[in-house]
């Protein structure tokens, strides 16, 4: 329903350079989500998003947690690729956060993780640079959610593995404290 709300977007200039909209992929019900923050050219060809070689190490994060990658959700902040893949612009943001925000509504996750420093200062309505939210729960709308490096940042930087590392052992001690089997998502 959602999806079909959003239809052929045209909200905002991306859609004159876009091949298609990615909308999120993954369990209607899942437990935990993944937000990103913009479909790259991999997403933009193939309609899903995290595809290319960041969403390759993200699904190996996400194995490396316990979960087939179908078992979680996996969206972005706003839903059509910018040009050259540059970062995403506030009046694009506000325009598809909206359609974000009734996803993780419909979704209802137990957790959310905030895939680097757009995803997280869009969903914390905070300007504090991804460095100083990441490591610890922050809320959003009643739900406890993690930001952390992108994966992107992470192919850049592999030093900062560990660090991401770190913050999704914190997120799995929730997942277990609240009772989710990792296997199933549920």
């Amino acid at each position: 329903m959602i999806r079909e709300h959003l239809g052929d977007c045209h909200r905002c200039k991306l859609h004159a350079g876009r091949k298609q909209i990615v909308f999120g992929v993954g369990k209607a019900d899942a437990a935990l989500v993944f937000v990103g923050e913009a479909p790259g050219a991999d997403e933009d060809r193939t309609g899903e998003p995290f595809v290319g070689a960041a969403g390759q190490l993200l699904t190996r994060m996400i194995a490396a947690m316990g979960f087939p990658r179908e078992e979680v959700y996996i969206a972005n902040i706003i839903k059509c690729r910018p040009p050259g893949n540059r970062n995403p612009e506030p009046d694009e943001i506000q325009q598809c956060e909206p359609f974000l925000k009734r996803q993780l509504g419909a979704i209802r996750p137990r957790l959310i993780v905030a895939l680097g420093k757009f995803a997280a200062q869009t969903l914390l309505r905070s300007d504090a640079p991804i460095s100083t939210l990441r490591g610890r729960f922050h809320i959003y709308e009643g739900v406890p959610l993690m930001p952390t490096f992108h994966p992107a940042y992470l192919l850049r930087q592999p030093d900062a593995k560990r660090l991401v590392w770190d913050d999704l052992k914190v997120v799995m001690a929730e997942l277990d404290r609240l009772g989710i089997d990792r296997r199933r998502g549920a």
